[in-house]
């Protein structure tokens, strides 16, 4: 059995808070077994405002959170996903990376993806979200192959594209990673859904720690997330939903369950090519 724990957070504005609440978080998940830990998107920086951005955001050699949640995963011994970091970059246009981490029991970076599908969406009259106004997206998927399973790394908006996940998949993740700060909109709708859907189609373990509650985002702008972490089985199962309150949440899997599920339905090597769509 692998224990799991998720990190459910209610990050603001401020790093340090956000850090000191991240690391409380993943020490109550260590001290209760769990041997992979996982934590949301935006992890260290719930904003999308770029003056704040460029003041409290950091180039990843340099990003304090980063750092410290490394020497956590180190002291604790445990794997650590790091949901995502905003990180600076050196592009021209001054945009930032929503990156993602997994940092091995010894603290060492083992692995980084930088979120490949910007939300750029109008979810309503009054919701309307521009990410790649602050974020460029990558353009490389990451499969990180840890002492317990290969592990595909993907980042919220990224959910919505199945051919990325099956891609995973098919190079060999078990486990799909999907933190998030999801709408409650889009989340109400869509988010228990398309975690089944991915671990369906792939046969493998999805992993979704959320964003949840009225995030601080800048000068008493309040961004709401839709919470909900999740941990979706291979044949479909939601065995875990963390409802709203921020928390550590844990459960263990049988990672067998995948070799299982993809033996009943192997629809993971039934691809076939085809022509068109023709236009009749």
């Amino acid at each position: 059995m692998l224990r799991v724990g998720l990190i459910q957070l209610c990050a603001g504005r401020d790093p340090q808070a956000n850090l000191q609440a991240t690391e409380a978080l993943v020490r109550q998940a260590a001290g209760e077994g769990a041997r992979f830990v996982l934590t949301p998107e935006v992890t260290n920086c719930a904003t999308s405002a770029r003056a704040h951005q460029a003041a409290v955001l950091h180039p990843q050699e340099t990003d304090p959170t980063l750092a410290r949640l490394r020497q956590l995963a180190a002291e604790l011994g445990i794997w650590l996903l790091i949901g995502s970091l905003g990180i600076k970059t050196t592009d021209a246009d001054g945009r930032y990376a929503n990156r993602s981490f997994m940092i091995g029991p010894d603290g060492a970076l083992r692995a980084h993806y930088d979120k490949i599908h910007m939300f750029d969406v109008q979810v309503s009259a009054s919701e309307t979200y521009r990410e790649s106004a602050s974020y460029r997206p990558g353009n490389r998927a990451v499969l990180c192959q840890t002492d317990f399973a290969a592990v595909g790394m993907t980042i919220c908006y990224d959910l919505r594209f199945a051919h990325l996940h099956r891609a995973l998949a098919q190079a060999g993740a078990q486990i799909l990673t999907v933190p998030a700060a999801f709408s409650p909109v889009t989340g109400a709708a869509h988010w228990q859904v398309l975690l089944q859907a991915r671990a369906i189609e792939t046969g493998c373990f999805v992993l979704a720690p959320a964003q949840t509650g009225l995030n601080d985002t800048h000068n008493g702008a309040q961004r709401r997330t839709y919470g909900h972490s999740m941990v979706v089985a291979p044949w479909g199962e939601v065995l875990l939903d963390a409802g709203t309150a921020p928390g550590a949440y844990c459960i263990d899997l049988d990672l067998a369950q995948v070799e299982q599920a993809r033996l009943r339905v192997p629809a993971l090597g039934h691809d076939r090519s085809f022509d068109g769509p023709d236009h009749v």
